[in-house]
């Protein structure tokens, strides 16, 4: 039996009057990449937000583990195992790509095994090696992309939530990134991804849900929706 890492009940969320999220459920299994695609403003970016600690349910529950977080703190979260890649990237700009990896392991005491993982992450990012003493605000968008991937690891996650990773990207690029989440899946780690590229995403993914308006309106395992008739008219391209 798979052991069930992440379960989000009836979740609603609002920001100030508006309903964003509107009471949705879904899992993840240990082992599994799971994709949320749908439209902007399906609430994607609010369902990461709020298993993040970032944003509070009005009702509804974030068990990871049979623990409820849904009061927990963002830091205690992380500590906890799961860990975010934001939108947009959001490295520290000012700071060295050496400097923005340690902070990724602000949860880590053992300094030999955060070097340890500062040298994993440039085995699996080799241009980060390359540019260790630049600036993040120097990088181009993909290499902005490899670090805030390789900062998220530092954390060492359980579960990695990937809001929108191929953003901005060239399709070069986009290859290479969804390979890497791949590689990261078959080291251990659940990944709950958060895609535009419905396309993209569910050609890695084992199963997916169709969020609109803040409402799960299909789910499946990703293979079957990626030849659902809905999804290849909505997300696809109508192809």
């Amino acid at each position: 039996m798979a052991e069930t890492l992440l379960e989000v009940h009836d979740l609603n969320v609002y920001y100030g009057a508006i309903h964003a999220l509107k009471g949705i459920s879904f899992h993840v299994e240990k082992g599994e990449i799971v994709a949320l695609i749908g439209a902007n403003g399906a609430g994607k970016s609010t369902t990461l937000g709020t298993i993040s600690g970032l944003l509070r349910p009005r009702s509804g529950k974030v068990l990871y583990r049979g623990d409820d977080l849904t009061q927990s703190l963002s830091d205690q979260i992380v500590r906890k195992g799961i860990v975010q890649i934001p939108e947009g990237r959001k490295i520290f700009a000012t700071l060295t790509v050496m400097e923005n990896l340690e902070m990724g392991a602000f949860t880590q005491k053992n300094k030999a095994a955060i070097q340890k993982d500062v040298q994993n992450g440039f085995q699996r990012f080799p241009r980060l090696n390359e540019r260790r003493n630049q600036l993040g605000g120097t990088l181009s968008g993909g290499e902005q992309q490899m670090l805030a991937i390789a900062r998220g690891l530092m954390a060492q996650p359980n579960l990695l939530l990937l809001d929108e990773p191929s953003m901005g990207l060239s399709p070069l690029l986009v290859e290479q990134i969804f390979t890497i989440i791949r590689d990261i899946n078959d080291q251990g780690v659940s990944i709950l991804l958060v895609e535009q590229n419905a396309q993209m995403a569910l050609s890695i993914a084992d199963r997916g849900y169709v969020l609109e308006t803040g409402r799960v309106v299909l789910e499946g395992p990703a293979q079957e929706l990626l030849h659902n008739d809905m999804v290849i008219e909505a997300y696809l391209g109508g192809h």
